[in-house]
């Protein structure tokens, strides 16, 4: 099956802030002697804030959530200051690339379902499309500090996990992918493949990342031709917190 080209989403959670003239408005509070609407975010103003989350993702891939303001913003092609009116910090702005970026996999998981002929070809396109996404990238962003319990993120996620069981189910229950594995293994499979070697300097990895990941979907045709150790994994499994260390009473 031919990959398809990745199509820009609208972002997650436009700015409804002002961004001084950039916000247009159907009417003003107390023109007519009520409230009026609530302001909306003109074009140009959601066109910045998109190119802001992908350039942001692009620039995590290559240097880790640590990477420069300065950076972000020459790859968007904005100012310094347009980036900071939309995100005012770099907590702010690693929590919206990862909603981005998790609302834009769910919809490739639906579309996917929705438009191929089959439910291998869906679970194939939407795996590539995945990877183009970047999702492997989040991985090293969700480490200690981050806030993966706040309400938007868990919303995005179970729509995520939703999607993704509604798509490996499909494929399973017409008999094209193999009953044993679960959602969890394909999400692992997909982050560990579709992103840099730690300690490497080869950002060039959709030349390996999509051969590998079509290796992968090969090993997940029903029937399946060995039998996997261990049981199917679930997103649950990926999410469990570690139980935390009691330190022993003394005397």
């Amino acid at each position: 099956m031919k990959r398809p080209t990745p199509t820009v989403a609208a972002a997650p959670c436009v700015l409804a802030e002002a961004e001084g003239p950039a916000i247009a408005t159907a009417g003003r509070p107390g023109a007519s002697g009520g409230g009026g609407p609530v302001p909306r975010p003109r074009a140009d103003a959601v066109r910045n804030r998109e190119r802001i989350l992908a350039a942001a993702r692009e620039a995590f891939v290559e240097f880790g959530s640590a990477a420069p303001f300065d950076e972000v913003a020459r790859r968007a092609g904005i100012g310094n200051a347009t980036l900071y009116r939309h995100f005012p910090d770099r907590d702010a702005l690693v929590h919206h690339v990862v909603l981005f970026t998790t609302e834009r996999v769910t919809a490739s998981a639906e579309a996917s379902l929705a438009e191929e002929p089959d439910a291998f070809a869906a679970l194939c396109r939407f795996t590539h499309a995945a990877a183009d996404e970047r999702i492997g990238a989040l991985c090293p962003m969700l480490a200690d500090g981050f806030d993966r319990d706040h309400p938007e993120l868990l919303a995005a996620s179970t729509a995520l996990a939703e999607a993704v069981e509604t798509l490996l189910a499909a494929g399973q229950e017409a008999g094209l992918v193999r009953a044993d594995i679960g959602v969890g293994d394909l999400m692992v499979a997909l982050s560990q493949l579709s992103r840099p070697l730690p300690g490497t300097a080869c950002f060039d990895t959709d030349r390996f990342a999509h051969r590998h990941l079509q290796l992968f979907l090969d090993g997940l045709k029903a029937p399946a031709r060995s039998e996997l150790p261990g049981s199917a994994a679930t997103l649950a499994d990926l999410t469990l917190k570690p139980t935390p260390k009691t330190t022993p009473k003394t005397m």
